[in-house]
């Protein structure tokens, strides 16, 4: 642990933490913690900050941490540790939220389906909680497919510190453009240049598919890439320099 940054150090050790302690303690927090749907109870604005420090598995944060260190070590001992700490929550709001609005454009379209067909909102968001329906109502209006993306929009919750490492992950290789990168499943070492946006172009393939594997939030990790660009792009832009 020594060997590591101080701000890096101190982002591990709260996500081990905070990872750890709902097992120990025998308690859930994610319905206090984790990331919900606006329209969902148990929705708080505080989940935009909190949903950071939560994983769903060890494999979920052991691969967020490692990423963590692996490309943001270089990105603090460049910036220091004030600035390297605004950009990872920078990239992490901004991955929050554009996933949270990317869930709200695609959760409306469906919404609409419910309304046309002749139910109130109360009826609808009844419908949701409970995730299933007899109402035959909804049977003609809605596909099951449609009706399974809607409920999965309005009650799964987003965990994780994926956006912000995508946001470091692009940092990385806006200024070390051409470090080696390998995947294990794909052994070959690639210039970050071509490997980030690769993984990016990925993630956006996933999103705007049905191909994806597991309950993946994809445009979470296009989000934080998107603000990590930005904020990156402006500082090397403007050779911004921390003493």
């Amino acid at each position: 642990m020594n060997n590591l940054t101080d701000a890096i150090k101190h982002l591990i050790i709260i996500n081990v933490i905070v990872f750890l302690a709902p097992q120990l303690l025998q308690l859930d927090f994610t319905n206090m913690l984790a990331l919900h749907f606006p329209m969902n109870e148990h929705f708080g604005i505080w989940q935009y900050v909190t949903h950071m420090f939560m994983h769903g598995s060890f494999a979920h944060i052991l691969f967020n941490m490692y990423g963590l260190w692996a490309f943001g070590t270089p990105l603090e001992q460049m910036w220091g540790k004030k600035k390297f700490i605004f950009f990872y929550f920078s990239a992490g709001l901004g991955a929050g939220l554009i996933y949270t609005l990317v869930n709200y454009y695609q959760f409306n379209n469906l919404y609409e389906l419910f309304i046309n067909a002749g139910l109130n909102n109360a009826e609808v968001f009844s419908i949701l909680k409970s995730g299933s329906t007899n109402d035959a109502r909804v049977v003609g209006a809605i596909s099951q497919e449609q009706f399974n993306q809607i409920t999965s929009l309005y009650n799964t919750p987003a965990v994780g510190a994926s956006g912000a490492i995508y946001g470091v992950l692009v940092a990385f290789g806006l200024f070390f453009k051409d470090a080696k990168l390998a995947l294990i499943f794909f052994p070959v070492p690639i210039a970050a240049k071509y490997f980030i946006p690769v993984m990016i172009l990925g993630d956006l393939f996933f999103g705007m598919t049905k191909y994806s594997v597991g309950n993946v939030a994809h445009f979470a990790h296009i989000g934080g890439a998107l603000i990590g660009f930005l904020i990156a792009w402006y500082w090397k832009k403007n050779q911004f320099k921390v003493n």
